[in-house]
């Protein structure tokens, strides 16, 4: 019998792997069956903690591997919408071109990239602060919120209106944008790692319905109108697409260097 985060190896040898990935609901399938093997971090913390060696293996943003060549990206799996996402969104109380600053989750590390690609398209390009704390969020004119946050934020009374980030990036390019990937740390021996992020994922998917129902964020129905409307978690070629643009654009508004993503199966 191995512990909770062995995994047998070829050899008979332990194997053990170190494994992160948030706590928001969209990441949920993706360590299924594997829960208690998981460190449960935000975005920009796994980021710090994979750059430091301390973890295997994250579910990060997918800047941390266009912008640091150090990494591999698990082929086939990732966090992605085709239009509206629902939970990556910028909130404003004036129009877009009126925006000097925004506040911006601290968490987060792609929607920051990706909104300004998206206002740089549009000949904007104001400053970006860190948000001190989700209460203030409300207060703010211009505010960048991801995850639970920014669902809990779009489902209360508010005066702000929705710029969705996933929305606006279909409607610029026509193609998905990939949210979050698996990135794994080179230069360890990890295919029992790989096989193991792939059949967790496999399995997130072949029993969504019962996570749908059984999972305790918000209601039964917006938990499967999400599920079924504004994520998804493959990685194909319409994906490797949109990470392809993604990258350029990057690197057009001057946001890179870029590197492209050493995808592994």
């Amino acid at each position: 019998m191995t512990g909770a985060n062995e995994t047998p190896t070829p050899s008979g040898e332990t194997q053990h792997f170190r494994i992160g990935s948030v706590e928001y609901l969209n990441a949920v399938p993706l360590t299924r069956g594997i829960e208690d093997r998981v460190l449960y971090a935000t975005p920009a913390r796994l980021a710090e903690l994979l750059r430091r060696g301390e973890l295997d293996a994250a579910l990060v943003s997918v800047t941390e591997v266009l912008l640091h060549d150090r990494y591999d990206v698990l082929d086939g799996v990732a966090i992605a919408s085709l239009g509206e996402v629902y939970s990556v969104l910028l909130a404003h109380r004036k129009p877009l071109e009126q925006a000097r600053e925004i506040f911006c989750d601290t968490a987060s590390l792609a929607s920051v990239n990706l909104l300004k690609v998206l206002l740089a398209e549009r000949g904007l390009n104001p400053g970006f602060k860190p948000l001190e704390t989700y209460a203030a969020a409300a207060e703010k004119d211009f505010v960048l919120l991801i995850g639970n946050r920014a669902i809990d934020f779009q489902r209360a009374p508010r005066a702000h209106e929705i710029f969705d980030l996933g929305a606006a990036w279909f409607e610029l390019t026509n193609l998905p944008f990939v949210y979050a990937v698996w990135a794994l740390r080179r230069g360890i021996e990890n295919a029992q790692l790989r096989r193991q992020l792939r059949e967790a994922k496999e399995f997130g998917v072949k029993t969504l319905d019962w996570i749908i129902r059984h999972r305790t964020e918000y209601d039964h129905d917006f938990r499967k109108d999400y599920f079924d409307w504004h994520i998804h978690f493959h990685l194909a070629e319409d994906e490797k697409r949109g990470l392809a643009k993604f990258s350029e654009l990057l690197g057009r508004h001057g946001l890179g260097p870029v590197y492209p993503p050493r995808f592994v199966w």
